[in-house]
């Protein structure tokens, strides 16, 4: 456990909690989902080390054990919260895994920083290419009125919010993939997120464009998602960035919901280790 300050970027000098494995395996720096921490990655942690990596994890400024500025959190800022870590920590050849939000931050970053020090992508149940719904984006899943309706039940009362998320997040269809305690786990871990943080962070995710950004994705790209997910829909996400990305690797989770890495934790870890060996 450590605590690296960013020095990047506009907003500075924020503290974001890292958890790192150490040793002298190859580097995989896990970014997690909204609105959970790094903490999140609990099943992947244990099975990624074993297989001989080094994992460093860390909560995204606003979540977690992290300080919670009241600004920073478009895009922009948070890859560079991410290439901060990466610089201070002097990751290199690295495999950078993004669930859900934080599929976002590691195209920004590669879009950003370059890749340098970049050796392959994995996107898990990931927000790119975009998944506002417009004129120029048809196939986007997420409706202004569905994003306006979740911001506004965040606003109102956030246990409330949380239970109904967590529940989605987790489910395939009307069947909770998860066990309760799982979904608890996650429930209790998105109540340490900052209110007003989760709210900025929710309109990032949801109406950020990244369909420039994808180009920026130069070597392996492995697309990890489920055919069941709620919260961020295959066809209007993973499919669509796997055939942005020439080259890319598709896999998709039978009866998959969004929290992949909770409720098929042993393919997905299967998937993760086949990938980083490669």
């Amino acid at each position: 456990m450590t605590e690296v300050t960013t020095d990047k970027g506009l907003f500075r000098k924020v503290r974001l909690h890292v958890d790192d494995t150490g040793g002298s395996g190859r580097p995989i720096v896990l970014i997690h989902g909204w609105p959970l921490s790094g903490a999140s990655w609990a099943p992947q942690v244990p099975a990624l080390t074993e297989a001989g990596f080094r994992v460093v994890t860390y909560d995204r400024r606003g979540f977690g054990r992290s300080d919670k500025p009241k600004k920073g959190y478009d895009y922009d800022t948070l890859a560079d919260d991410l290439a901060g870590i990466l610089d201070e920590l002097d990751l290199r050849d690295v495999t950078l895994v993004g669930f859900s939000m934080g599929g976002g931050e590691v195209v920004r970053y590669l879009s950003r920083h370059g890749g340098e020090r970049i050796r392959s992508v994995v996107l898990l149940g990931a927000v790119p290419p975009y998944l506002m719904k417009g004129p120029d984006n048809p196939d986007g899943p997420l409706t202004p009125d569905l994003a306006a309706q979740m911001s506004a039940q965040l606003a109102k009362d956030e246990d409330d919010f949380y239970e109904d998320f967590t529940r989605m997040f987790f489910s395939a269809g009307e069947t909770l993939m998860v066990t309760e305690q799982e979904r608890q786990q996650a429930f209790a871990l998105a109540k340490l997120s900052d209110k007003a943080a989760a709210l900025e962070a929710m309109t990032s995710w949801g109406k950020t464009d990244f369909r420039d950004d994808l180009p920026a994705i130069t070597g392996p790209l492995l697309v990890i998602h489920g055919d069941s997910d709620a919260a961020v829909p295959f066809e209007g996400s993973g499919l669509r960035t796997h055939q942005a990305v020439p080259g890319s690797q598709l896999e998709v989770i039978e009866h998959g919901p969004h929290g992949l890495g909770i409720s098929h934790a042993e393919e997905v870890n299967r998937l993760l280790v086949e990938f980083c060996r490669g």
